[in-house]
């Protein structure tokens, strides 16, 4: 899948998503790369390339003030290659994939920390 097919698939992804959803995420980019720059993989001590599937950048909604103005979008990157690797290693279709991914970068946005989305993703894999 090319990067252009990709982008698609996750915006087409993301519009699925229940609407209630999409509405706390108006101040939300979604951005698609090929992978995370050196810098983000250095400052999360992260060695491989295919580590890092995906990245939230921003304030989550539950530290945020009620009136915030000023503020730069907040930011959810997608990983097109490692993405493309694990499903190739899991054998699960791609949009399962994106999604997956995708989500766990929107838990964050509503403050939900790397543990808590992986007992929600293990519980909803069980």
């Amino acid at each position: 899948m090319n990067s252009e097919q990709f982008r698609c698939a996750a915006e087409q992804l993301f519009n699925e998503l229940p609407a209630e959803f999409r509405r706390l995420m108006e101040n939300v980019v979604i951005i698609t790369d090929d992978f995370a720059t050196d810098e983000v993989l250095t400052s999360m001590q992260i060695e491989s390339r295919y580590e890092l599937l995906g990245l939230y950048e921003g304030l989550p909604i539950t530290e945020r003030q009620s009136v915030e103005s000023g503020v730069l979008p907040d930011m959810i990157h997608l990983y097109r290659k490692p993405i493309l690797a694990m499903q190739a290693e899991s054998g699960e279709c791609l949009s399962t994939c994106i999604r997956d991914v995708l989500v766990h970068e929107i838990g964050h946005h509503f403050g939900f920390s790397d543990a808590q989305m992986h007992a929600i993703e293990r519980k909803r894999a069980s």
